[in-house]
């Protein structure tokens, strides 16, 4: 028996109609009047669904269809278990988060994910030994894998502070940021750079570089974690070698980046004109993301950067939505997992212009915020931007689900 793909992924569609839903429940309560529910509880709910609802049960879906086909006597059932425990715990997680905030319910739902994922990790590094070693994306899962694993040491640290009562600000601010270095710069961009190498079914032997790119990735991903917390008095010989951290991932992604378009660019143009579209976007997105890791290194920069909310606002939506999300929604169509309409790609259009929107006016905000300017309507300008999102998703997801006739070309 194999996993039915199609069945998985349409509930990651509809997990990100709910993310976009929350959000514009954020906006509205931001630009209007709407006294219903606390604003922080939304907010817990809405990054930890889009964390565990959407993106963590996206990429463990692929993976595990990744291998189902090159093992033999594959056992999917333990990973459907844990599909469906993710799943469970993501439902709770949305609902007793709006309803209560950090409380017994919603951290109960909070943990069963993470030992969910350290099952996951388990099982997907065991299988992973089974495939041909030559195959470039096993690296890059088993690290995305370890990631995971590590990224939760951040949340029971959060967790022992709040037992113990005895909450350090800086130490709480610290452990929050470790969380979410190691999910978006070590779970999520691991997963999704080992889909691509299989995406474009990449080996080791063909280019000497995929296997040093994933090396100089690994090594700087623990230091550059650092970058997070700049904001702190630390050494400077610990400042230097984040710095370094910074600039080989620069390095590392410009040349890799180089040598795909060179080898590849053939077989990216069999695909439609959004689809290329949408791959681009996110290949510039992610090159703006580690350039602009690169130049928080600079003091003044940082400071600036961790002084304005609409700053860490505008570089954490970067990363998932015009990074990790963008690159799912490509993956999914691209791959053919599920089918693909005019309408599908309308949504997918409009998905993508919000993404862009959304960026441009926090940033813009962002910039506004040095000067202390405020810049009018621009809470009401980033509801509507959310409610395109939204429509634009729900598009997809309405068409994605819906029974068509004829499998539409691409």
């Amino acid at each position: 028996m194999k996993l039915d793909i199609k069945f998985w992924l349409k509930f990651s569609l509809i997990n990100l109609c709910i993310v976009a839903f929350l959000g514009v429940v954020m906006r509205y309560k931001i630009g209007f009047e709407f006294p219903y529910f606390n604003q922080k509880n939304i907010l817990h709910s809405h990054s930890h669904f889009a964390f565990s609802g959407w993106i963590t049960h996206t990429l463990m879906t692929l993976m595990v269809y990744y291998l189902q086909d090159k093992i033999t006597n594959f056992q999917i059932h333990k990973y459907k278990t844990i599909l469906i425990v993710n799943l469970i715990c993501s439902y709770g997680m949305l609902i007793f988060f709006v309803l209560q905030g950090y409380a017994m319910i919603s951290i109960f739902f909070s943990t069963t994910s993470i030992l969910a994922s350290y099952a996951f990790g388990y099982f997907y590094i065991k299988d992973l030994k089974k495939l041909d070693s030559d195959l470039a994306a096993i690296n890059w899962f088993q690290a995305a894998a370890i990631f995971n694993i590590i990224s939760s040491f951040g949340t029971f640290y959060l967790a022992y502070m709040m037992a113990s009562k005895n909450v350090i600000q800086d130490l709480y601010l610290s452990s929050i940021y470790y969380f979410l270095h190691f999910q978006y710069n070590g779970w999520f961009f691991f997963a999704c750079m080992g889909l691509f190498f299989a995406f474009l079914k990449l080996k080791k032997s063909d280019h000497s570089f995929y296997n040093t790119s994933f090396k100089l990735f690994t090594i700087a991903c623990v230091p550059a974690y650092i970058l997070s917390i700049l904001w702190l008095k630390i050494p400077i010989w610990v400042y230097a070698i984040t710095a370094m951290a910074a600039i080989v991932q620069v390095f590392a992604w410009f040349k890799l980046l180089l040598i795909l378009i060179r080898s590849k660019k053939d077989f990216i143009k069999n695909f439609a004109p959004l689809l290329r579209c949408i791959l681009v976007f996110v290949c510039v997105a992610l090159s703006i993301k580690f350039i602009l890791q690169l130049g928080s290194t600079a003091p003044f920069l940082s400071q600036l950067a961790f002084g304005f909310r609409p700053i860490v606002i505008a570089y954490l939506h970067l990363v998932l939505l015009a990074v990790i999300s963008l690159f799912l929604l490509f993956y999914i169509y691209a791959n053919h997992l599920l089918l693909i309409s005019k309408n599908i790609k309308i949504g997918l259009l409009l998905f993508t212009i919000g993404v862009f929107l959304n960026e441009s006016v926090l940033a813009l905000q962002g910039i506004a915020a040095f000067s202390y300017t405020l810049i009018p309507y621009v809470n009401e300008l980033l509801f509507f931007v959310a409610l395109l999102l939204l429509f634009g998703i729900g598009l997809t997801t309405y068409f994605s689900i819906k029974k068509v006739k004829i499998n539409p070309p691409l």
